[in-house]
């Protein structure tokens, strides 16, 4: 059976003392978006739910309000269609009828009326306080101007912060499943029921941040801005930091090439291209090292889940294995040689390349 028929079942025998929590909780199923209610996502939640009641009849209303929480992220959005009333049409202006002579015209103002005494121009000292008044004004205007996401209430941030804590239960419960080489093809497997919460996770905490008026930066490595001084000139030098600070950027060689050219040429810096080759290999090695210890420290201060908590960095065996310790030494500077090479027989092969190009073009002419 349908694991919501059987929760709801076994709820109305238990909520009898209170009839309006049933109608309720089908409301929220009611309004629920059709796409979630045929996902695996909400066939785990309510499998959840209904197995925690089994187990503890007592805590029914926790678990009913955790499945609302969870139903209301994805409820619905209704769009009523906008209507025009009938009669809203604004009334024709009517035409400025035109003096009649018998009514009395307004006099013009004498030297001494107040109307005359307004419309004489102010001296330069009340001119300049009126312009600090109005830079005050103006000043005041911007101090209480809003803020561009105004702050959420409290209710608000209660109802995101609790969701954060129900998808955080659901992605502990998913990574303690198994997972069976059939399920590898599936489209609702483990892993990608857990990815699709964790981003629905990052947008919630994203609109958090919004509503408490506070930066979404958590602090990662990943975060940190890394700075690069590697040649003498400094328009290469902000360029290529500006390049290599992109989000999800791990360039190449040739990324890097095309940067110095593009400086060299935008500045002027009259660069030699075999100069500029030299720069962009030991600026690709500088660079793609520095990244690669970013990206190795930002996985090891976040890697893992609550099933490794209990691992310690004191248990590793080449602590205790002289020999392992030895082995894995050599294989990282075999590594480090074998990553220098690499780079330098591309390097080779690009430069052949722009030759035979260039041979090309000459024996074209």
């Amino acid at each position: 059976d349908p694991p919501f028929p059987q929760f709801l079942e076994l709820c109305t025998r238990l909520t009898s003392e209170h009839p309006e929590v049933i109608p309720f909780l089908s409301g929220r199923h009611q309004k629920t978006s059709p796409g979630f209610l045929s996902s695996a996502e909400l066939r785990n939640v309510l499998s959840r739910c209904l197995s925690r009641v089994r187990c503890r009849p007592t805590k029914v209303y926790v678990y009913i309000n955790e499945l609302c929480t969870v139903l209301k992220a994805h409820s619905q959005r209704r769009k009523l269609p906008l209507a025009t009333a009938a009669g809203s049409e604004p009334p024709a202006a009517s035409s400025p009828r035109p003096p009649d002579a018998s009514e009395p015209q307004p006099a013009a103002p004498s030297s001494s009326s107040p109307a005359a005494t307004a419309a004489v121009p102010a001296s330069p000292a009340s001119s300049s306080h009126q312009h600090q008044q109005h830079h005050h004004a103006l000043a005041a205007g911007a101090a209480a101007a809003p803020h561009p996401h105004p702050a959420g209430s409290k209710r608000q941030i209660r109802y995101l912060e609790n969701l954060l804590r129900v998808y955080t239960g659901e992605i502990q419960r998913l990574q303690e499943r198994e997972l069976d080489l059939a399920e590898l093809d599936s489209e609702d497997s483990s892993y990608l029921q857990e990815s699709r919460l964790k981003r629905k996770m990052m947008r919630i905490f994203e609109r958090l941040c919004e509503l408490k008026q506070c930066s979404s930066l958590t602090g990662r490595v990943i975060e940190q801005r890394i700075p690069y001084r590697g040649t003498r000139y400094p328009e290469v030098n902000r360029r290529i930091e500006r390049f290599i600070n992109r989000p999800e950027a791990f360039p190449d060689y040739s990324d890097i090439l095309k940067v110095i050219q593009k400086a060299s040429t935008r500045h002027g810096l009259g660069l030699a291209r075999r100069q500029m080759e030299n720069m962009a290999q030991d600026a690709f090695r500088e660079v793609g090292n520095r990244l690669q210890e970013r990206r190795h420290l930002d996985l090891i201060y976040n890697f893992g889940s609550h099933l490794t908590d209990q691992y310690r960095p004191g248990a590793d065996p080449a602590l205790l294995d002289p020999e392992l310790a030895k082995r894995l030494r050599r294989n990282r500077t075999v590594a480090l040689n074998r990553l220098d090479n690499v780079i330098s027989h591309f390097a080779q092969l690009q430069d052949e390349s722009e030759e035979e190009e260039r041979g090309r073009r000459r024996a074209s002419r």
